[in-house]
């Protein structure tokens, strides 16, 4: 044993290969090389704090390390606090703490582990049982990365479009209520488009379901390549496709609706296999300001357009005409709802 308070063993097999990042807070310069020059040997990509304050800036970048080892008594703020600042910032992904002490007392382990560590060391320590400690970190590191991977495709899965990838019905319309809602508080325009393939079933009866199921995942594709990062596609259903353009009056909304009408109809559509003139019809719905109840009525409106876009020739775009509809009108939308493909 030296001075470090480490303990060498005789053989130490090297742990090269992961290069997890591993914050190091010690004020001890000796100490300090000592956990440096080993974490180094071990693999890890070692960065290091000579006290508690630079410890906690360096916990809160972007890029912080995943595994942190922490001596408890450092100068201006101990390890224990930087520990307990960590887990009060649940920070997500999880953290895993190790903390080194010379406290020996079972309340002040006590105290350690209560303000979130999960696991201490007191010195003098022998460097295996540091190494096989970090490695039981890591392990729960990785299980953790599984659970929020799994969470994910979960999040994923249940708010997207199984074959476009799109949003799904569901979250799209939520999407548009809670932009309705901001355009109510700020003041601001919103526009939703409704987008329907021009002749899909002609498509499926002539192509097959498989080139049908490839002509939407491409239109989705290229409807996503035509919008803002901000915008939100979602499929509606079938091969009918709702768009809600946030910040968008009716001009820039017929100008948005333009570039997605444009980006189906510039080439044809390859990914069913043998090139294909595929286009779409895109009704409007827009207001300055919204008020609470417009999700229904935006929808409806955009639908009314779309209908009106299918009637004048297709492959155009067609703004919702704010008159009021006639009973023959009126039904006459909703039977061409079920032909206007």
């Amino acid at each position: 044993m030296g001075s470090s308070g480490v303990v060498q063993p005789a053989d130490l097999s090297s742990e090269l290969g992961h290069s997890m990042p591993v914050l190091v807070a010690e004020d001890n310069p000796i100490f300090q090389s000592m956990l440096k020059s080993m974490l180094t040997k071990w693999g890890y990509a070692t960065r290091v704090a000579p006290n508690g304050l630079e410890a906690w800036e360096a916990m809160q970048a972007r890029d912080a390390p995943r595994l942190a080892v922490l001596d408890w008594m450092m100068p201006y703020v101990d390890g224990v606090e930087v520990c307990r600042r960590i887990r009060a910032a649940a920070r997500e992904p999880y953290v895993y703490v190790l903390l080194l002490t010379a406290r020996t007392e079972s309340q002040d382990l006590v105290e350690g582990m209560e303000a979130g560590a999960d696991d201490y060391l007191t010195k003098p320590f022998n460097a295996q049982e540091l190494r096989v400690r970090l490695r039981a970190g890591l392990r729960i590191l990785d299980l953790q990365q599984q659970l929020m991977e799994a969470r994910e495709a979960l999040r994923v899965q249940a708010t997207h479009d199984a074959l476009t990838g799109l949003l799904n019905r569901g979250r799209v319309v939520e999407i548009l209520f809670a932009e309705i809602a901001r355009s109510a508080r700020e003041l601001r325009p919103l526009s939703v488009l409704m987008v329907d393939l021009d002749h899909f079933k002609r498509i499926n009866d002539t192509h097959g379901h498989q080139a049908g199921d490839a002509v939407l995942r491409e239109a989705a594709h290229r409807m996503s390549a035509a919008t803002r990062q901000y915008d939100s596609p979602g499929r509606y259903g079938g091969e009918e496709f709702l768009v809600v353009l946030p910040g968008c009056g009716a001009r820039d909304g017929y100008a948005q609706a333009e570039r997605i009408r444009e980006a189906f109809a510039c080439e044809p559509f390859t990914g069913g296999g043998a090139p294909m003139a595929v286009t779409c019809s895109i009704g409007i719905s827009s207001r300055d300001a919204c008020t609470a109840g417009d999700a229904d009525r935006l929808i409806h409106e955009a639908d009314e357009a779309l209908y009106s876009a299918k009637h004048n020739g297709r492959n155009r775009v067609a703004e919702f005409a704010h008159e009021e509809l006639s009973p023959e009108s009126s039904a006459l939308t909703k039977l061409a709802r079920f032909s206007r493909t």
